[in-house]
């Protein structure tokens, strides 16, 4: 064969291998193209239903507050409160007068500082229950009688123990935003397979590279998880709470405003409190999904 028919050969060969190439950068191109399609039209149908709700809620509450001819403000009162609420939430006119977002901050980081101090506690607590059969048997029965306590009973002990409202606000976070992370990171600890156990013998692991490699990698989604409902119940004692202590917080604006007939305002914080917690718990779903395993 001539050098011509050869070069003309590896030059069709070149040309189809390239026209291959660009097919298949073609077709990954749609197939990413199609995925964000999809993502966005899901993501476009859980509006859509999601507007539904709120119209469907919506037109209830507007019933509602016609039935009861109007000692429930409806809608369009509170959100012309809200509106004003929002439009300067930084105030401070003394002890009693203080801007919602103030009053929001303050709960934030009572909530913040409680919930991060049993997680400190619950966290470990967990492991040595899910990791030792002994440790279990000993802290069960503790976790069993004292998580289905109220909030609002710990709050007396808060006060006894610690001489302050505020301290004792955020022990009653404390002591009830322990137990879903503790039972949630036991059960992650108690079901590590055994391969992964009898693999950490085999390489003759230390106690800290089982701890870092297998126990805390593989029990994370649940302590994730823990985690989370953990902040939920934070976020759900705090207005209570603040409601007995007083002084500041979002429950003491609801608690105040309540006293003052302002209906407007209460229903407005009880909005801000559910779009808080609802945040939180988008923050936390969002990290166990990024530690979760994947099939």
């Amino acid at each position: 064969m001539s050098d011509k028919n050869t070069l003309t050969i590896d030059a069709l060969d070149s040309s189809i291998n390239v026209a291959t190439e660009s097919k298949k950068s073609v077709a990954a191109e749609n197939y990413k193209l199609k995925l964000a399609v999809n993502a966005l039209l899901e993501k476009s149908k859980s509006g859509f239903f999601a507007g539904i709700g709120l119209v469907i809620f919506g037109g209830f509450w507007s019933v509602l507050s016609y039935f009861t001819q109007d000692a429930l403000p409806g809608p369009v009162a509170t959100l012309t409160v809200l509106k004003e609420m929002l439009s300067d939430p930084f105030y401070d006119y003394g002890p009693n007068d203080k801007g919602i977002g103030l009053q929001l901050f303050s709960s934030i980081k009572t909530v913040l500082s409680g919930f991060l101090l049993g997680s400190l506690i619950a966290i470990p607590i967990g492991i040595l229950m899910g990791a030792s059969t002994i440790c279990k048997q000993i802290f069960y029965p503790i976790v069993q009688l004292l998580k289905p306590v109220s909030p609002l009973a710990w709050f007396p002990i808060g006060l006894v123990v610690f001489k302050d409202t505020g301290m004792a606000t955020i022990f009653i976070v404390f002591i009830t935003s322990l137990w879903s992370t503790l039972i949630n990171t036991s059960f992650g600890v108690a079901s590590i397979p055994q391969d992964h156990k009898n693999v950490a013998k085999a390489f003759g692991f230390s106690k800290m590279r089982y701890l870092t490699k297998i126990l805390i990698p593989y029990s994370l989604p649940h302590i994730i998880t823990g985690l989370r409902l953990s902040i939920s119940v934070a976020w759900l004692v705090i207005v209570a709470g603040e409601m007995l202590s007083g002084g500041a917080g979002i429950g003491f604006f609801v608690w105040d405003s309540w006293n003052a007939l302002s209906l407007e305002k209460v229903i407005s914080a009880i909005i801000i409190i559910g779009i808080v917690g609802l945040l939180f718990d988008r923050i936390f779903t969002f990290i166990e999904n990024k530690v979760a395993y994947k099939a």
